[in-house]
């Protein structure tokens, strides 16, 4: 679906495709059980009020969308659960109510609306997971290979990231959140000719490996789908965090449906029958997972009403 099929009633939310947002902040919630309906929207509502050059996603897990929209469901809205791996990999549910994705170019004022967010939550919410992201010019990981150069770009991102018209939910995506902890010593303890193996692409060029040079352990043989022959593509957004002690990166995806990001996740832990998992792993654990619907913003304005 082309940019220009767009209705007024598709449109997702502010912020999905304004790259590259150098400064991001993340924050995962649950929501207070004695907290109503219209306290919650109306918390929620102030918590996306714009300021300038930032924007404020929300997103809900399938619980607290069902609690504040209980008219509709999208169809493909699911916590996450634990997967477990053939080779022994797991990867944790740590499913979630609310999402807020928070992202602009200057830390200062990325970090003015995390407090304005915060403090208008802080009555109906508890916060569980407050994270700070960041992006260097290369938009490299700290591995220091390129993240995210296998994006589709243009409105091939609306594609892959929006569920289409027609579906329920129409306008806004599925989304994982990841947060993943990078082991760099022992990855940094490799040869370049060996970390790109691991990787799939070239470290200083980012070419992706052809052919037999490219391993099928790596992470982008095993994260290159292909269902009856269509790509299996999703909208990476994903950050470097972190300090000195721990650090890696928090992976964050949209998909037009859900299947898209579980093929992939199936086949880093070596689910997928051919007996190959992602060599990656080796290297970073995830520590946390979720999935979340982070509806348009008519159907956003529309549930915040109620405050």
């Amino acid at each position: 679906m082309s940019s220009s099929a767009y209705t007024s009633s598709l449109i997702p939310q502010s912020g999905l495709l304004s790259e590259p947002g150098r400064s991001a902040h993340y924050l995962e919630m649950n929501l207070k059980p004695d907290a109503g309906t219209v306290q919650i929207c109306a918390a929620l509502d102030r918590a996306r009020q714009t300021l300038a050059d930032v924007y404020i996603a929300v997103a809900f897990g399938g619980e607290a969308w069902q609690r504040l929209q209980p008219a509709w469901q999208p169809a493909q809205l699911q916590p996450f659960k634990e997967l477990r791996g053939e080779n022994g990999y797991t990867m944790p549910a740590t499913q979630r109510d609310v999402f807020f994705w928070i992202h602009g170019e200057d830390q200062g004022e990325v970090m003015n609306a995390v407090l304005q967010v915060h403090d208008a939550m802080r009555d109906v919410a508890v916060t569980l997971l407050d994270l700070n992201g960041f992006k260097n010019r290369e938009a490299r990981d700290l591995t220091g290979f390129v993240d995210g150069t296998a994006n589709p770009k243009g409105d091939k991102r609306l594609d892959a990231a929006v569920i289409p018209e027609g579906e329920s939910g129409a306008g806004g995506s599925y989304v994982l959140s990841q947060k993943w902890r990078h082991h760099l010593q022992a990855f940094n303890q490799l040869s370049v000719h060996e970390q790109e193996q691991v990787i799939g692409r070239t470290k200083q060029d980012n070419i992706e490996l052809e052919g037999d040079a490219m391993p099928p352990t790596s992470h982008v043989s095993r994260t290159d789908v292909k269902i009856d022959g269509v790509g299996q593509k999703i909208y990476r957004r994903s950050t470097p965090y972190g300090g000195a002690e721990e650090h890696g990166l928090y992976f964050l995806a949209f998909a037009c449906n859900l299947r898209r990001i579980s093929v992939q996740l199936e086949r880093m832990l070596g689910n997928s029958g051919d007996g190959y998992s992602d060599h990656l792993m080796k290297y970073s654990t995830a520590l946390t997972g979720a999935y979340w619907f982070m509806p348009s913003q008519s159907d956003l304005d529309a549930v915040l009403a109620q405050g």
